[in-house]
């Protein structure tokens, strides 16, 4: 709650800039200099992106200005969509924005200060109690009611609420900070701007592409139409710029060279209204991990594109219209660009496409994340063994076949939709089915292997997930195998189509659908096992009621047609998962003998003998189901392990709890499909999660005291030693300076990746 205010007054101070507004000719403290780095270092962590507590979003000036609001962006029972108010897009100034029902946290109110002043001095005076575990009445994570309290109702607030000031339940602001902030308010809180601006590189390489994306022509349009919707979500970086400057592609109603004048429909895919240009706009702001989707441009991704999009001899007669019936189906709507450029295009760049529909910028993604497992394997198929790819005429039996719903959201043809796109979706399954069934049986030349993004691991994290190259964990339950038309469906379902602001019945027809995808890559991969165990395969994964779901919604599979893969009948899902991590060679971006252990030696080549015995200690702890290891069930699904060499060196290490599933094929009543006793850890060096559920600093010559307690520990009460002693609780006094570093050791590892992550579900352990 305090973080809100934070940032609302955080949201005023850039409104005040917004407005025109000059800073003072030599304001006692900056804005970009003094202001910015506190928030940014104690409230961007809370107040960032959709699921900034009562929206406000202390992650820019702009942000600050914009305020507070009572209105949640993530609400699954409304019955009418919101209007969209996603920041530097839908208003732009505090007055556009107190029209959309967001209000100040900056500004004084007659003779009281500022509601962040008040929020920050009720949790200055307030301090939690040093690495004490916090009051079970502050409720934390995504079960708390954001009240969002008006100025005029912070009195009641602070009586109701008397621990809950600003930062929330959390090691707050130094003597200094506080001092700092509430100085800049009283004085009313004037910002300083300091846009991001291109370089000359940077500009130049910008000209390139937007003139490539803005060549006239039907066909040079419908390929730039295509490439947008396929690149809205990222974070465009270039060969030769300059790091932490990133930019994303808008559809602007001014062409190159002019500013920018943002065409802010709700979908990437909606109609423009308007002669619009293609525009590469900086993103502006603190860059956070869990929107960061990057992607990255220079002459040779721009010679790539002419390649695949131009070098073949077909052209586009007429252009395709907008609306409900070309967003449902854009095989229909981009049937003239050859199917191999798209697909290839994709397969390039896999890890961020797949990136934007598992972790995406809706930061809360319960929506999608409920219909997958906690951990799996991605693979994909290779371009000429797409039945879609080479055979023409199968291609126009499928195209129409392949639309999906959530276009209409009318709340009461709930049912009525889903059953429609359903059956059209088996009707599909029927298809490919039968087709497959007549091609070559598939082997290991059917698996695409064209570059490190051929194989991918995601872990789910309950509702939020992320994506890595390379096959991480053990040999996981199910693995997913991607056509083309599963490729693009699940991106258009999840990323372009899907509306955070839109009602009930387009979630759910969403979520609906999704389920229905991820059954389709199930059913993929199958063809790769010995035909007479695909039955028992698949009823593994779908025990208990997800024979029901199999009966009501799936399409029956091939249980004939033979693989062309020799594989260990006792257990060929595993033989192959083996035979694949050999035969990936160097495809394979993260070898995992922490997980994989084979013989003795449970560390990665190349490091110091310190670590060597550190990751031999951990590699006790993975792979191993709870039912021998009691202590999964304390664990909450993504931990972070800091651990310190006694030269100063530190490594991190992402310590994620598998939680094991009987089916994952209902949208409601998870928890009852548990299988505690099955639950595993995974822990690989990095960190996998944009969202820490908690963290361990341990030093290197503790770890294996630690992996001894964690194997000793049967109760609540043994865990609790284990967290006094090693735990970084929010109360901890060097709370933010462990947190922060978990970003720094991104930006040592993976300098393009670094973001600022998120700590709304940092538990109260």
């Amino acid at each position: 709650m305090l973080h809100r205010f934070l940032a609302s007054a955080f949201a005023l101070l850039v409104c005040s800039s917004a407005l025109g507004q000059a800073p003072l000719a030599s304001p006692a403290i900056s804005y970009t200099r003094d202001i910015q780095p506190i928030l940014t270092e104690k409230c961007v962590a809370c107040h960032a992106c959709n699921d900034a507590a009562c929206q406000l979003n202390l992650g820019s000036g702009e942000g600050a200005a914009r305020g507070a609001s009572k209105i949640p962006v993530y609400d699954g029972g409304r019955s009418v969509a919101e209007a969209p108010t996603r920041l530097f897009y839908d208003a732009h100034g505090s007055a556009a924005w107190r029209q959309k029902g967001f209000y100040s946290v900056l500004d004084a109110q007659g003779s009281q200060a500022a509601l962040m002043a008040r929020m920050l001095e009720l949790g200055h005076t307030t301090p939690v109690q040093p690495n004490a575990k916090l009051p079970e009445e502050i409720v934390l994570g995504l079960n708390r009611n954001n009240t969002c309290p008006l100025p005029v109702e912070f009195e009641g607030y602070a009586r109701s609420h008397p621990k809950e000031g600003m930062p929330l339940a959390v090691t707050g602001l130094t003597d200094g900070q506080y001092q700092t902030l509430q100085r800049w308010l009283a004085a009313g809180a004037p910002v300083d701007q300091n846009a991001i601006m291109p370089s000359a590189k940077e500009a130049a390489q910008i000209s390139e592409w937007e003139a490539l994306f803005n060549r006239p022509g039907s066909t040079e349009a419908l390929v730039a139409r295509w490439l947008y919707e396929h690149l809205f979500l990222a974070h465009i970086y270039f060969s030769g710029g300059e790091p932490g400057h990133y930019f994303q592609w808008v559809r602007s109603r001014t062409p190159s060279g002019q500013p920018i004048d943002l065409i802010a429909s709700r979908r990437p895919n909606d109609e423009p209204g308007t002669v619009f240009y293609y525009r590469l706009m900086p993103v502006q702001g603190v860059i956070v991990h869990k929107t960061h989707i990057t992607y990255p441009m220079g002459p040779n991704k721009l010679k790539r594109v002419e390649q695949l999009f131009y070098s073949g001899n077909w052209h586009a007669s007429a252009l395709p219209g907008y609306g409900p019936r070309h967003r449902a189906n854009p095989f229909e709507t981009f049937e003239a660009i050859p199917a191999v450029a798209r697909y290839q295009f994709m397969l390039d760049n896999a890890e961020y496409f797949v990136r934007t529909f598992i972790r995406g910028p809706v930061c809360r993604g319960q929506i999608a994340t409920d219909v997958i497992r906690d951990n799996f394997w991605a693979l994909f198929q290779e371009p000429a063994h797409d039945r879609y790819i080479t055979d023409a005429h199968y291609r126009g039996q499928a195209t129409p076949l392949l639309a999906m719903p959530g276009q209409i959201d009318n709340v009461g043809s709930v049912l009525t939709l889903w059953h429609e796109y359903r059956d059209k979706r088996n009707d599909y399954e029927i298809l490919r089915r039968e087709a497959y069934a007549q091609m070559p049986p598939p082997s290991w030349s059917a698996l695409w292997a064209g570059n490190d993004n051929a194989l991918l691991t995601i872990f789910r994290h309950f509702d939020s997930a992320s994506v890595s190259k390379g096959l991480v964990g053990d040999v996981p339950k199910t693995m997913w195998l991607f056509d083309y038309p599963l490729f693009e469906r699940t991106y258009y379902q999840l990323a372009v189509n899907f509306d955070v602001f839109g009602n009930v019945s387009h979630q759910a027809q969403t979520r609906l659908y999704f389920d229905l995808i991820r059954n389709g890559a199930e059913v993929n991969f199958l063809r790769l096992m010995p035909a007479d165990q695909r039955s028992r395969i698949l009823g593994d994964w779908y025990q208990n009621s997800g024979k029901i779901k199999m009966w009501m919604d799936y399409e029956s599979i091939d249980t004939d047609t033979p693989t062309g893969l020799k594989l260990d009948p006792n257990d060929p899902k595993r033989d192959f998962a083996l035979k694949l991590i050999e035969r990936a060679g160097t495809l394979n971006a993260r070898p995992d003998p922490i997980n994989r252990c084979q013989g003795a030696y449970c560390s990665r080549p190349g490091i110091g003998e310190e670590f060597r015995d550190v990751e031999q200690a951990l590699s006790r702890l993975a792979s191993r189901p709870a039912a021998g290891l009691k202590v999964i069930d304390q664990l909450p699904e993504a931990n972070m392990l800091r651990i310190e060499g006694s030269n100063g060196k530190r490594v991190v290490y992402s310590l994620l709890r598998n939680r094991a599933h009987s089916n994952v094929a209902f949208m409601l009543g998870e928890a009852y499909r548990y299988q505690p006793g099955l639950d595993t850890l995974t822990i690989y060096p990095g960190v996998m999660s944009s969202y820490p559920n908690f963290m361990f600093n341990i030093p290197a010559s503790d770890v294996p005291e630690f992996v001894e307690d964690m194997e000793l520990a049967k109760t609540p009460e043994n865990f609790e030693r284990i967290v006094m002693r090693w735990g970084v609780r929010r109360s901890h006094p060097q709370f933010w300076q462990y947190f922060h570093d978990l970003n720094s050791y991104i930006r040592e590892t993976e300098p393009v990746e670094a973001g600022v992550l998120d700590m709304n579900r940092y538990e109260n352990l």
